[in-house]
């Protein structure tokens, strides 16, 4: 027992696979999420509607979640590491293309396309990977890995809209590209797929605590979709996506058009990342505690009346407040949904299930914030768009209320 202690090493693998894995949530979700600094840009540049330009978010969104059906089961097999890197490198690749534009179709084949499948390559593969590592502590090593999107979100956006001041759109572009190069492209080659390809054990535990633990523990994707409890995540998932991103596109145009001033309708876009990282860090590990399932239910309650707040919200300081609140939740929802899933179903094909139940958000993410867009077009408001967004949220925890209280949703296996 002591010469097995001694060549333990001192710091357990699985932090090394976080890191990697916040490194491809924070460069891919922070340049997807830096599109509401440049959708101004993007309309006078090319003389575009609102709604149209908001399609460009759209695109990517639903690529980067729906290429989980296809990335995941591909991890499972490979190994996440090839795909993460392959991921980032689509990023940079996309990002310079944009810079390049002279339409916005450009636009959305180069930043939709490139940051769309790069994102949907990398971030499946590295979430599912973290899970595998973890078991005690798994919401907690989860909400870590994810909270690279709500770093993102506090970083990037304002960095984008600065560069864009000084420099204009297409540099930025450029120099997001860059660090999506470097920094994802570097830090992504960390990630590995299991532990027991090192020797270890899940929380860094002596490999004889796992001996009776075998790779093919879990349910087949083909099984673990035909369960009811399947289709309950993926229809809360669905229902709550239409209105989830919607904040991340249209809160700053709603804030400009409220009357606050441009650089501090950006620095909203940071106040969710704020809300966000602390979601990530803080709630996944009282998850772990509370019960995963039950916190996915509060995360949705919690989105749903923070995004209340947003609908009467018209100055700086209250849509601040909107902001940090939504973001605790939201973080919250990201960062407890993966384990719920390793919880349901196991290890062996976590990435491929992940991969599935995010196509559910893939829709939402495609038709919400692109619709709201031509709402607004249509009617100069964004009211009755933010209402439906929180009766969305009501409604996708009301489903996950169903789930943790009806016996006919627990899984046979």
């Amino acid at each position: 027992m002591q010469i097995e202690t001694a060549l333990r090493p001192r710091i357990f693998y699985g932090w090394f696979v976080v890191a990697g894995a916040f490194a491809v949530t924070f460069v891919g979700f922070g340049c997807a999420y830096t599109f509401s600094a440049f959708l101004e840009p993007l309309q006078r540049e090319f003389g575009a509607s609102r709604g149209s330009t908001s399609l460009v978010f759209s695109l990517a969104g639903f690529l980067y979640f729906a290429l989980g059906v296809i990335s995941g089961p591909l991890a499972d097999r490979f190994g996440a590491r090839p795909l993460a890197v392959a991921g980032m490198l689509l990023i940079a690749a996309g990002l310079a293309a944009a810079s390049h534009a002279h339409g916005l179709i450009e636009v959305y084949l180069a930043y939709g396309l490139g940051v769309g499948l790069g994102v949907g390559a990398a971030y499946v593969p590295a979430v599912g990977a973290v899970q595998r590592w973890f078991v005690r502590r798994r919401g907690f090593a989860s909400g870590l890995a994810v909270s690279g999107i709500g770093l993102g979100n506090l970083l990037m956006p304002p960095l984008a809209s600065q560069l864009i001041g000084a420099f204009g759109w297409r540099s930025a572009y450029v120099v997001l590209a860059a660090i999506a190069l470097i920094m994802g492209g570097g830090l992504s080659l960390l990630i590995e797929n299991d532990p027991r390809d090192r020797g270890a054990a899940p929380d860094g535990d002596a490999p004889a605590q796992w001996r009776a633990a075998s790779r093919s523990e879990g349910v087949a994707v083909v099984d673990a979709i035909r369960s009811p409890r399947f289709l309950a995540l993926y229809a809360s998932c669905l229902i709550c996506s239409f209105g989830v991103f919607v904040p991340f596109v249209h809160l700053v145009p709603y804030a400009r058009d409220h009357g606050v001033k441009a650089e501090t309708a950006v620095l909203l876009l940071g106040m969710i990342g704020v809300g966000s990282t602390a979601g990530r860090f803080c709630l996944g590990g009282i998850a772990d505690r509370l019960g995963r399932e039950r916190a996915l239910l509060m995360m949705l309650i919690g989105m749903a009346l923070a995004t209340a707040i947003w609908a009467v919200s018209t100055d700086a300081a209250s849509l601040a407040v909107f902001a940090v609140i939504y973001g605790v939740f939201y973080g919250g929802w990201v960062a407890v949904l993966p384990p719920v899933v390793m919880d349901s179903f196991g290890g062996r094909n976590v990435s491929g299930i992940i991969g599935v139940l995010y196509t559910s958000v893939a829709f939402g993410t495609l038709i919400g914030p692109t619709a709201v867009g031509f709402a607004y077009d249509a009617s100069h408001s964004y009211t009755l768009a933010i209402l439906l967004s929180a009766a969305a949220s009501f409604a996708a925890a009301a489903i996950v209320g169903v789930l943790c209280t009806n016996a006919a949703f627990r899984l046979k296996r």
